[in-house]
């Protein structure tokens, strides 16, 4: 009897091993298709688009901030991405790779490309941290070099 009992509580918690992998499988998949399609509407430059998938205020860490974390409305991030087009109008990214970190994080490594103000055209390489949660991005930590020619 005892034998049983143990039988069935190993099958429960196997049981339950499976549900928990299948369930963080289902939101790691769901959060890969919604960075898909942040990177197709970056693209199209579509910001208001963009900001959508966002919360009000969220926290963002770049180098073109400084150090620390910084919170920006949707407004304010509408008129960044706008100013930034308009002196790389041929910005595009391309992602080279997802990495899902648990079931709230995505990893994403990624080129950014376009022509600068003086014609000469630049690659550069980025790594960013998206925190997902309910739907929308509450933290975009984002890594770079930040042009700074060598001296």
């Amino acid at each position: 009897m005892k034998a049983i009992k143990i039988l069935i509580s190993g099958m429960i918690f196997c049981s339950m091993l499976i549900s928990c992998s299948n369930s963080n499988d289902k939101i790691q998949a769901e959060n890969e298709k919604f960075i898909e399609n942040y990177f197709k509407l970056f693209n199209e430059h579509k910001w208001k688009e963009l900001s959508e998938l966002y919360v009000e205020n969220a926290e963002f860490k770049d180098p073109t901030f400084g150090n620390g974390i910084v919170k920006q409305s949707k407004a304010e991030f509408i008129k960044k991405y706008t100013e930034l087009n308009q002196v790389l109008p041929d910005l595009k990214d391309k992602v080279i790779q997802i990495y899902p970190s648990g079931d709230k994080n995505m990893i994403v490594e990624f080129v950014s490309t376009g022509t600068a103000p003086d014609q000469s055209k630049f690659e550069l390489p980025i790594s960013t941290i998206f925190t997902i949660e309910n739907g929308k991005i509450t933290k975009d930590f984002t890594y770079y070099d930040n042009f700074e020619e060598a001296k």
